[in-house]
């Protein structure tokens, strides 16, 4: 044992300065492959149900077959990767996740589309995680902060760059193009793979040949269950439908089941004993709670950018892209200084200046323009990696070696559900308040309040200034009415969103004394 760890010490020494380096890019780009490809497609989805004559039901599959796919196999990569070996399970799912793009791109109909989809994210799901592991593995504790730096810049940038990209490939070459520009940048970083990742161990042996295909099966159902539920569960108005109820409770059933076999299996499919490392158990807890915050409002911001500034896709990519340029910066400044610093203060700085964000996005007015929000996006950029790089280094950082790439998958899942979890609440919540609000605002719109006639008069008067008749103009001024009530009611919602995401983000703080102290570790042989 001692000899293999000295061969495994000097090939370590051995190796020039730049190969781990260029093994992060690898690492890091088929990361932001994956990523990018979450949001790439919601801005084409309208082209697209256009092209293949599908109803809006229907083509939300497009969206929500990847997130199943993808949150099914996150928990597995470690299994797959002791199973199969790291380096062979990353380039396979390389390899399957440019080919599944190409057959998306050349869909025919909507079942091909969604079956594809589905492909891509079972195959995106072992990169995420198993990037992210591979630099824990490869870099010593000095390095770990730049090294995730890198991987970050993809993860907190790709949410922002797949809509601009979407949106500018959509408007000048068609829909099809969101996935056949996968194909050079998959083909590239198949070739960094082959070249810069260190070969499999030729006489390693996975932890146990057995396959668990019942904890498989059960966690494909509890979590595929799940994350339908939170897809769908708005559009099916919840509880309300027979078909939600359903999901919830097999949901519910399917993830009791699929822990119980799991601890009591002797070659589980992932290791939930993992959790016994409090940085691990309470970063991840943390991680779901980041997750629904800073998803939430990602998504908040587009939807008011689009259905209130009637932005277009390629005008929302562009609002956010400062921010995500921001991130960038932030994450590689940061990525020197974070092992020199305690995580918990930097999340907590992260915390507080994201929430002093969302209190200033809840100002915003009918006047509200891209100039209003540039500041607070930039600074909500900058917030965020604050939070998201520490917390990644706390969290997995102190596991042993045998432990990172399990613990990667569930840390890396809980974001990810979390994410799913936010959208859901805060697109519930945002159709609620919204028509909490127009009922609100609506009793004060009647012919017996003197503001309410006074708007309709000077409405009339300036339509019929414009050529109308007395009825149509009087037609045509109350819709105007109604239309300036429903936006109205729509800021005041979003308003209540961003009020809402800054609280969560304050009151959770406390969470981050159950990380614990960081303790400083000296510089250790990286692993291969």
């Amino acid at each position: 044992m001692a000899r293999t760890q000295s061969r495994h010490t000097v090939s370590h020494q051995a190796e020039p300065k730049w190969l781990k380096w260029a093994i992060a890019i690898t690492a890091s780009l088929g990361a932001i492959l994956e990523v990018i490809d979450t949001s790439i497609v919601n801005v084409a989805l309208t082209e697209m149900q256009s092209s293949l004559g599908a109803t809006i039901t229907e083509i939300g599959w497009v969206v929500t077959g990847y997130a199943l796919a993808n949150v099914i196999l996150i928990p597995l990569t470690a299994w797959l990767g002791d199973y199969f070996g790291r380096k062979t399970y990353f380039i396979f799912s390389l390899i399957g996740f440019t080919i599944s793009s190409i057959l998306c791109g050349f869909a025919i109909n909507l079942p091909m589309l969604i079956v594809s989809r589905i492909l891509q994210g079972l195959c995106g799901g072992g990169l995420l995680a198993k990037a992210q592991a591979i630099l824990f593995e490869t870099f010593p504790p000095s390095q770990q902060g730049l090294a995730q730096a890198i991987f970050g810049v993809g993860v907190i940038a790709g949410p922002a760059i797949g809509p601009t990209l979407g949106g500018f490939l959509t408007d000048n070459l068609g829909w099809r193009w969101i996935f056949f520009i996968n194909l050079p940048f998959g083909i590239l970083a198949v070739m960094m793979a082959l070249t810069f990742l260190p070969g499999d161990d030729i006489n390693h042996k996975p932890i146990s040949k057995k396959v668990d295909w019942l904890g498989i099966g059960l966690l494909a159902i509890a979590l595929g269950c799940l994350q339908a539920f939170l897809e769908e569960g708005e559009k099916e108005d919840w509880f309300q439908s027979g078909f939600i109820t359903t999901l919830a409770i097999v949901s519910v059933v399917g993830l009791a089941l699929f822990i119980w076999r799991e601890l009591t299996t002797d070659s589980p499919a992932v290791n939930l004993g993992v959790l016994r490392h409090r940085s691990l158990a309470a970063g991840s807890l943390y991680s779901a709670v980041l997750g629904m915050g800073l998803y939430g409002a990602l998504f908040a911001v587009p939807i008011f950018a689009q259905s209130v500034l009637h932005y277009t896709a390629t005008q929302t990519g562009m609002l956010l892209f400062p921010g995500a340029l921001a991130s960038a910066v932030t994450m590689l400044m940061l990525g020197r200084i974070t092992s020199k610093i305690d995580p918990r203060l930097i999340i907590a700085g992260g915390g507080i200046l994201t929430s002093l964000v969302m209190f200033q996005l809840a100002s915003i007015n009918p006047d509200t323009g891209s100039d209003d929000l540039f500041y607070p996006l930039l600074w909500r950029g900058v917030g965020t990696v604050m939070m998201f790089l520490p917390l990644s280094l706390a969290t997995i950082g102190p596991l042993p070696k045998e432990d990172i790439s399990a613990g990667s998958g569930f840390y890396n899942l809980t974001r990810q559900l979390g994410g799913s979890i936010g959208i859901a609440v805060l697109t519930t919540l945002l159709a609620q308040r919204q028509a909490f609000h127009r009922k609100i605002l609506v009793e004060h719109v009647t012919p017996y309040d003197y503001a309410t006639n006074q708007r309709l008069s000077m409405l009339e008067n300036a339509l019929q200034g414009r050529g109308e008749d007395a009825a149509t103009a009087h037609q045509q001024a109350l819709q105007i009415l109604n239309q300036t009530v429903d936006t109205q009611a729509q800021i005041l919602s979003f308003e209540d969103i961003f009020w809402i995401v800054g609280v969560a983000f304050l009151v959770t703080l406390p969470l981050l004394l159950l990380l614990g102290k960081r303790k400083p570790t000296a510089d250790l042989p990286a692993a291969h």
